[in-house]
């Protein structure tokens, strides 16, 4: 298998091409996580491989069936809800070691974390569903200083603990509920069973991949995530080329593309922000259009999982105006449209495609 069959082979496995599913909750137990920390794009993440508007996103959002929070590396991810609990069980403890420095420079130890998660308990308590303002002026009235980066190490922190999770949406702003309140009652595995359970969701969704990728999707430690994919060896497969080992689950309808297959990609997409090798879809000379020196994973559009270029949109009225900087011309603009109006259907608004 060379790099463009990986390319093509991910697109099956990601479910942009011939997907079975068809909600938010089940798509996300298959990736075991999609990351989601620019909300309208990750719900577009959500929408792309399903088919679904916005709006649907949205209500399992508050619905609990899908839940918002901080879980792998650490960011904002998606999971299914009957997931988070055996999922942070796993992935907590290098989530809060990351974020030990951070909590030490602003003079946040233990017992002071302790003290606010009481205290964020009691205030949500009985389904109160509140925005980080509100819950920081609550600790502010118990003497504690939430300014600076404070509020979202607190926040975080008890997130970790599996005290709050995402709330319901207020217009356009975030909530933090009890997690206990939204999603009682979840499966939890024991810390091997768990470690198999991650490797073979991510495998299965995001090979062919390697050790590597793994290790940086997940955020766990080199030991925790060699164990994993031991643990799950015998249900790969897996070829080398350059000199790495790639790992996938075997996929009965694949077939190699015969006509372009053209995705407008979010920002942060798992297609790409999922793997330490990122070679396969994105060459070097597109690498700096892609991903900015901060970090930042810009909307990129693919042909047959390969980037080929990028792309911004602007909303005004009924209108989402989509900005494309996309050089391949052996591509017909009906298709470019088609895919186009794949976002405007989600968005509920009519295309207007400057090119």
């Amino acid at each position: 298998m060379l790099l463009t069959d990986i390319a093509q082979y991910r697109l099956f496995k990601h479910q942009l091409v011939g997907t079975g599913f068809a909600a938010p909750k089940d798509i996300l137990a298959y990736f075991g996580a999609m990351q989601a920390q620019d909300y309208a794009m990750a719900k577009w993440a959500i929408g792309l491989r399903l088919g679904i508007n916005e709006e649907a996103i949205e209500q399992a959002i508050n619905n609990a069936t899908i839940i918002r929070t901080h879980i792998l590396r650490p960011t904002w991810h998606f999971v299914a809800a009957e997931d988070i609990r055996w999922m942070l069980m796993l992935t907590a403890p290098q989530v809060k070691q990351r974020n030990a420095v951070m909590c030490k420079k602003f003079e946040l130890d233990s017992n002071l974390l302790n003290h606010c998660k009481a205290i964020i308990e009691q205030t949500l308590r009985d389904n109160q569903h509140l925005t980080r303002d509100k819950i920081m002026l609550e600790l502010n009235t118990h003497g504690i200083q939430t300014d600076d980066i404070r509020s979202a190490l607190i926040m975080m922190d008890a997130e970790q603990d599996g005290i709050v999770c995402n709330g319901m949406m207020q217009g356009k702003q975030f909530t933090y509920a009890l997690l206990d309140e939204r999603v009682p009652s979840t499966k939890m595995l024991s810390k091997e069973d768990a470690l198999a359970e991650l490797a073979k969701r991510y495998f299965q969704s995001h090979g062919p991949a390697t050790l590597q990728d793994f290790i940086w999707w997940s955020g766990l430690t080199a030991g925790n995530a060699k164990l994993a994919l031991e643990l799950i060896k015998p249900s790969l497969h897996f070829f080398t080329v350059e000199q790495q080992t790639y790992w996938f689950t075997e996929l009965a309808n694949y077939k190699s593309l015969s006509t372009p297959s053209i995705h407008f990609l979010p920002a942060f997409d798992e297609f790409l922000i999922s793997y330490k090798d990122r070679s396969a879809s994105l060459t070097p000379s597109l690498n700096k259009d892609i991903i900015t020196t901060n970090g930042i994973f810009n909307p990129s559009i693919l042909v047959n999982g390969k980037v080929v270029g990028s792309w911004k949109r602007s909303f005004k009225k009924d209108t989402v105006h989509i900005a494309m900087n996309f050089p391949d011309s052996t591509i017909e603009a009906q298709e470019i449209l088609n895919a186009t109006e794949k976002y405007g259907n989600f968005v509920g608004k009519k295309v207007n495609l400057k090119v």
